[in-house]
């Protein structure tokens, strides 16, 4: 996939006034979401919460 640059860091610097660190310290999922698309957010299926929890399970307490 290739990404529009230019474009990108147009509406990053100049649309929403990030500077410049913060533009680049931004996940493609975080800066999507300013830009007022969340079309790509899903809330977690069961399936994947029941994955997370069997990888990294909870330490019984002593």
């Amino acid at each position: 996939m290739a990404f529009d640059w230019p474009v990108l860091m147009r509406a990053g610097l100049r649309d929403l006034g990030l500077r410049p660190e913060e533009f680049w310290a931004l996940t493609p999922a975080e800066f999507q979401l300013m830009l007022g698309d969340a079309t790509g957010a899903q809330p977690m299926a069961r399936v994947r919460l029941d994955e997370l929890i069997a990888a990294f399970p909870d330490k019984p307490k002593e």
